[in-house]
């Protein structure tokens, strides 16, 4: 299984000491949302100290009960890359309802490790109620 498949499934399971595991020292991260208003300047971090204060953020602030993964699918290229689509639900906290979201990630993994990784949420759709 690709480390950043491993990741992302860590993050579901909210295993920090795994996640600790996957990511190197100097883990590069940021997260970016297509043509969404809101404010994600803060979604990066430039090392895993920075990622346990983001985690953080993010639990509070974006996934407050978690999140579920529907499916990721992961194409590895050369030399350590990766192109995951993945697609999540989730209790979005911005908006204060079910949504499920489509994203695509590039990613960079050294030795078992991410070391740089991309998000680009390209979606959030609302869950219809009922």
């Amino acid at each position: 299984m690709p480390v950043i498949d491993e990741l992302m499934r860590a993050f579901e399971r909210g295993d920090l000491a795994r996640m600790n595991a996957l990511t190197s020292d100097d883990f590069d991260l940021r997260i970016d949302q297509y043509r969404d208003e809101t404010d994600v300047a803060w979604q990066r971090c430039a090392n895993r100290g920075e990622l346990h204060a983001l985690l953080g953020r993010l639990a509070t602030e974006v996934f407050p009960k978690g999140t579920h993964i529907l499916s990721m699918e992961t194409e590895e290229l050369t030399g350590g890359w990766t192109m995951s689509a993945l697609r999540q639900r989730f209790f979005y906290a911005v908006r204060g309802r079910e949504v499920i979201s489509r994203t695509w990630i590039i990613a960079h993994a050294s030795d078992g490790r991410c070391d740089y990784f991309r998000e680009t949420v390209a979606t959030i759709a609302d869950v219809p109620v009922g």
